[in-house]
């Protein structure tokens, strides 16, 4: 009975009643503070959910300052989890994360993404790791190899060497090493490199994301500021699309790590209809209520025209491997298990468009009604 009401006190009293004890009673105490030490308490689940309670789930994000990770961090954060955010960016960068789970449940660290001890320290007290990290062009310091194939498979190799049993790794629909893209063909060596580190890894494969600020949307309503034409390669009747929501792209995240038959599997992840890019660029114009006046470009000066813009020092607003990308059709993969099988219904272009675009409109046509712009044609091929 002394033993338990010993462990009980706080750490500070225990000097004061030891002299009261007999020495193989406070050994005995000392013993079980120990080992209760080695459980922490932010993998216990406890309270009715909601941002207060505990989920369970001690999850390291890595890529959490990007588009798609501030999505997760808020979907981990609402539900009680406790989420280490590794960063290498200034500290004003990720003050956005901080409102997005309770006191204390996000802790912030920096992190040096080829030191293997820096990723060590950033997982050791989680039990799930999910790697979102991400460039869209290549730097002096991070070349593709580097993003993609390098980073994942030490955070893989440490992630399996820590006894992690959940492990999310975020690749691409159209990852495949035969693509004239070399960010698609660095996203295939990756998805080989982090399943043969980590075989219960969990991939996940979106299409092209859209949201409030994604790279695919915004870009085509930006080309605005060049002309009032926009250049596709041709004319965007050669490619379809199948944009997913990023959203949904978080849920499945979330989902998949709460589910216990996901470790190992392959996730396809992508929107409820196909579009032409044509078709799907002329309804982004219609939604802002901008002029669409689309031409075809040929590939070499679209390339040449991209690759002036790649020589900008600081984020590139395009670059001819964007082009690539951009420009080639999503693959269907009717094989693997999707959006509807992490029990979520995919949103609509339609329905999320607005959302990005609003912004986009002219002051006379901010509050313009939806119903008026005509659905983007869908194809099945």
């Amino acid at each position: 009975m002394a033993t338990v009401a010993l462990v009980s006190r706080p750490a500070s009293v225990l000097p004061r009643i030891s002299s009261g004890c007999s020495p193989a009673v406070f050994s005995a105490a000392a013993v079980t503070t120990v080992q209760q030490r080695k459980l922490h308490h932010a993998v216990i689940p406890r309270g009715k959910g909601g941002r207060s309670s505990s989920s369970g789930i001690a999850a390291t994000v890595f890529g959490a300052t990007g588009f798609l990770g501030r999505y997760v961090v808020n979907r981990l954060g609402r539900m009680g989890s406790q989420i280490v955010v590794p960063h290498r960016c200034d500290q004003y960068d990720v003050m956005y994360l901080r409102p997005m789970g309770d006191l204390g449940q996000i802790i912030f660290m920096e992190w040096d993404a080829r030191n293997k001890d820096s990723i060590k320290q950033a997982l050791e007290h989680s039990n799930v790791v999910i790697n979102l990290v991400g460039r869209e062009w290549e730097t002096r310091n991070y070349r593709f190899e580097d993003v993609f194939v390098s980073i994942p498979q030490q955070i893989a190799k440490a992630a399996r060497e820590a006894g992690i049993t959940k492990f999310v790794h975020m690749s691409h629909l159209n990852a495949d090493i035969r693509s004239p893209s070399k960010y698609l063909r660095n996203k295939a060596v990756g998805e080989t490199a982090v399943r043969d580190e980590f075989p219960d890894a969990i991939i996940m494969k979106p299409s092209e994301i859209y949201g409030r600020e994604d790279r695919f949307f915004n870009y085509y309503a930006n080309m605005r500021w060049f002309g009032n034409a926009i250049p596709l390669i041709s004319n965007g009747k050669k490619t379809v699309k199948q944009p997913v929501y990023v959203v949904d792209v978080a849920k499945a995240i979330i989902n998949a790590v709460r589910d216990p038959d996901a470790n190992g599997k392959t996730y396809a992840l992508v929107g409820p209809n196909r579009y032409l890019l044509h078709d799907l660029v002329e309804y982004i114009y219609a939604v802002a209520h901008r002029p669409f006046v689309p031409y075809p470009l040929p590939r070499p000066f679209y390339h040449l025209a991209a690759q002036m813009f790649s020589m900008n020092p600081f984020e590139p607003w395009t670059t001819p491997d964007k082009v690539e990308r951009f420009h080639a059709t999503d693959l269907k993969y009717p094989g693997l298990p999707g959006l509807e099988d992490l029990g979520i219904t995919p949103s609509t272009v339609e329905q999320k468009a607005i959302e990005i675009l609003r912004r986009h409109r002219r002051f006379r046509f901010l509050e313009a009604d939806l119903d008026e712009t005509k659905p983007a044609k869908t194809v099945n091929y």
